[in-house]
């Protein structure tokens, strides 16, 4: 024979009824209904419940002993996994974005993946570097496009001049 199920919901009906209405995800929905029939006296029996909402009793007996320890918020709490940690340490991301701010640039990818390693020590792939500097910092490589070392600067700034007066705005 079993144990008795006995268990007290601390909120009222219509709490849980407006709680059930607002809710937007459906793991939360299915535990506040949970606890509305049973404040609602629909539910006598734990198997009545997994019945009702397709769910394996000992689901049930979990979101119960979750609901006794830590309440209602611990009941309804969302869980995030923290993920892996980042292969490029703050330092380095910094040093990067300045380096990258800097109207002298880089000339590919590889370059950063050298500059990387000689300057911080770190080993990271291609692909991350990529993904880094093109979306999560939203750069792109600059590089200045390539000058003849036989220009004479001086013709070249007196170019600059005297072209402003030929443009038409």
């Amino acid at each position: 024979m079993s144990r008795p199920f006995k268990i007290e919901i601390a909120e009222s009906e219509e709490e849980l009824k407006k709680r059930l209405q607002t809710a937007n995800l459906g793991n939360q929905k299915e535990k506040l209904q949970m606890l509305w029939w049973i404040k609602s006296g629909q539910v006598k029996e734990q198997q009545d419940i997994g019945k009702r909402l397709a769910k394996d009793t000992s689901t049930v007996t979990r979101w119960l002993q979750k609901y006794r320890t830590d309440g209602i918020s611990g009941l309804l709490e969302i869980k995030k996994a923290p993920g892996a940690k980042r292969k490029i340490d703050d330092a380095a991301i910094a040093a990067l974005e300045e380096e990258l701010k800097t109207g002298k640039g880089f000339s590919s990818y590889g370059a950063i993946v050298e500059w990387l390693k000689e300057e911080h020590g770190q080993h990271i792939e291609y692909a991350t570097v990529y993904a880094w500097v093109r979306y999560r910092l939203g750069a792109k490589l600059k590089v200045p496009r390539p000058q003849s070392h036989n220009q004479d600067e001086k013709l070249v700034s007196e170019f600059k001049k005297n072209s402003e007066s030929f443009l038409i705005v």
